[in-house]
């Protein structure tokens, strides 16, 4: 086992449960929508055809449920922990979603940001694996657009 893991082990594990803390706001375009439904030739009306949403009881275009999940890794990074400075990261990984929940669209030319909190973490050899609920709220709607348990590692020397 690595010293710098055993450290980020005990540094992440203070963490666990404190409030959850938000990223800043991002506004979801219709362009990033397009870019989006290229990248995943999901081209479904709901998402580019703004008269036929509009007509939906979306009333216009929304983002891809996926799409705002792959916004966690962005909005992730303006979210800043307090804590001792880990050393000897080799690398960072996705491993994994333990729940993944729809809740709300988000309809294009909203704001949304994500509140994290660490809810677990383990130690494993060199690595440190850390699930934080991140919760995606959606400026001036009363419930959120999705929560998801998202599982990181983070290698260190």
């Amino acid at each position: 086992m690595s010293e710098n893991a055993q450290k980020a082990y005990e540094a992440v594990k203070a963490q666990i449960d404190q409030d959850p803390i938000a990223s800043d706001w991002m506004e979801i375009t219709q362009e990033r929508v397009n870019d989006f439904a290229d990248a995943t030739l999901d081209h479904q009306f709901i998402h580019l055809d703004e008269e036929a949403a509009a007509a939906t009881p979306f009333g216009g275009t929304v983002a891809h449920g996926f799409l705002t999940l792959s916004l966690l890794v962005h909005l992730s990074t303006s979210i800043k922990r307090e804590g001792p400075p880990l050393e000897g990261v080799l690398m960072g990984v996705n491993y994994g979603m333990n729940k993944v929940r729809f809740i709300n669209p988000v309809r294009v030319g909203k704001q949304i940001r994500a509140h994290s909190k660490v809810i677990d973490v383990t130690l494993k050899g060199n690595a440190v694996d850390q699930i934080q609920e991140f919760t995606v709220e959606i400026e001036g709607e009363d419930k959120p657009a999705l929560v998801a348990e998202w599982i990181t590692r983070t290698v260190y020397a």
